[in-house]
């Protein structure tokens, strides 16, 4: 008798942020588009606005080993009429504070980090899900 075990592991995944909230979403970018062309290429963002991820959007960028997707929302602020990040090469802007955060990292200097959102890619395909 022989036993196989499965475990779902978020490799300690965390994006809890008290200033933004936790929506629920999966949307598909298709890398063929030209709108979401720029990610096959290394350090390129695409800023996508959507209803579905949330009131201020998503940055998705590729990295050179992957892609990160991260909420659009000042992260150290309260959601504001200033608090839509704005992209700065590779590294997006927080317009309240003026705070900048990497997208390789989802960094900055400030008490909270970008909410990053899981991707997976499947060919062409971008899924960017919470």
């Amino acid at each position: 008798m022989s036993f196989l075990f499965f475990s779902c592991s978020d490799n300690g995944f965390n994006n809890n942020n008290p200033y933004i909230p936790n929506y629920n979403f999966s949307v598909t970018l298709n890398l063929s588009f030209a709108s979401y062309s720029n990610l096959n290429f290394v350090s390129n963002a695409v800023y996508y606005a959507g209803p579905e991820v949330g009131p201020k959007g998503i940055y998705v960028f590729n990295t050179g080993s992957g892609y990160n997707a991260f909420d659009a929302a000042c992260p150290n602020q309260a959601l504001s009429s200033c608090s839509t990040l704005t992209l700065d090469g590779i590294n997006v802007v927080c317009p309240c504070d003026d705070e900048e955060y990497s997208l390789f990292t989802g960094q900055g200097k400030l008490k909270y980090p970008l909410k990053q959102y899981r991707v997976e890619k499947n060919g062409n395909l971008l899924r960017i899900y919470n």
